[in-house]
């Protein structure tokens, strides 16, 4: 019943392995970024690289395989499932039924295009029910894949950074970036001061789950002796109960920070002691040259 305790998704994990602890929170983020960023309008060969990108970098990252592998392969199964739904839905109208002339009415050699279907099945028939015909176009094969690589680099890319990085530098490379417009008027301090309470109420919210989780199991609830609309009840109950206790929790939290002063801590105070190791500085120049490679090869082999 504690297996949601061990899918660190989101969750900071004190280590001491990994080059990829010691690099420069602010480089992190220009990072994860760019696997946000450049994904929008990008080809399928610009995704498909971009995902075997990621997992270079993850297998090759010094961190134990414990600590990413169950929330990679969770992630993994979702967007497979997402891909595979999208491939197999039909993706537009259905072609109009018009009637076709004979080819040899035309005097001119049409050229030869690729077929636009690329798997048919069914209709398949299971216990009275017919399923089908699936089809499988060009086009729902390159928005599923388009689906499965976008799911897995995104949640992927942010659980990697978030794994690896403490809030308090998060919250220090975040300042950083955003020092320029502090002059505009904008409350930097205030801003990276609640990312900074939102990445420390990630574990509340997975414990809440987690103990709602056991006190079902702890009851030996049957949904199938239930029915569907008692089953969907249940749901609906544990979901409000769950909003409720979040919600107990966040009040519970502003009124432990007001008591204590409620007192703005400046962004330096977070700097990370990091920054000033040696052997840091040719790692994070090393990543930044990356960086501009990755995305000047972006704007010319990632267009549609």
């Amino acid at each position: 019943m504690d297996w949601l305790r061990q899918i660190p998704i989101g969750q900071y994990v004190d280590a001491n392995s990994g080059w990829l602890r010691r690099l420069d929170p602010r480089l992190k983020l220009g990072w994860v970024l760019m696997f946000l960023l450049t994904p929008v309008l990008a080809g399928p060969l610009w995704r498909v690289s971009l995902l075997l990108l990621l997992l270079l970098i993850t297998f090759c990252s010094g961190l134990s395989v414990r600590v990413w592998w169950r929330s990679l392969a969770l992630v993994t199964l979702l967007a497979l499932l997402a891909g595979v739904l999208a491939t197999l839905l039909p993706t537009g109208d259905a072609p109009a039924l018009l009637p076709y002339r004979p080819q040899q009415e035309l005097d001119v050699t049409l050229p030869s295009t690729p077929a636009w279907e690329l798997l048919r099945l069914g209709p398949l028939n299971f216990a009275g029910f017919s399923l089908g015909p699936l089809v499988v176009n060009r086009r729902s094969a390159e928005l599923g894949l388009n689906s499965a690589t976008l799911i897995l680099t995104v949640v992927h890319s942010v659980n990697l950074m978030l794994l690896t990085t403490p809030s308090e530098d998060l919250v220090w490379a975040l300042s950083w970036l955003l020092s320029p417009l502090a002059a505009l008027g904008l409350p930097v301090d205030r801003l990276s001061f609640q990312l900074l309470l939102a990445l420390r109420f990630l574990p509340l919210v997975q414990e809440e789950l987690q103990n709602l989780l056991r006190a079902l199991a702890s009851r030996a609830v049957n949904l199938k002796r239930l029915g569907l609309k008692a089953s969907f009840g249940l749901v609906l109950a544990v979901g409000e109960r769950l909003l409720a206790n979040i919600l107990l929790r966040a009040e519970q939290g502003a009124e432990a920070l007001i008591a204590r002063g409620g007192q703005w801590l400046p962004s330096e105070h977070f700097r990370p002691e990091s920054l000033a190791a040696s052997g840091v500085r040719p790692l994070n120049w090393l990543g930044g040259i990356l960086l501009i490679v990755v995305v000047g090869l972006r704007g010319r082999y990632g267009s549609l």
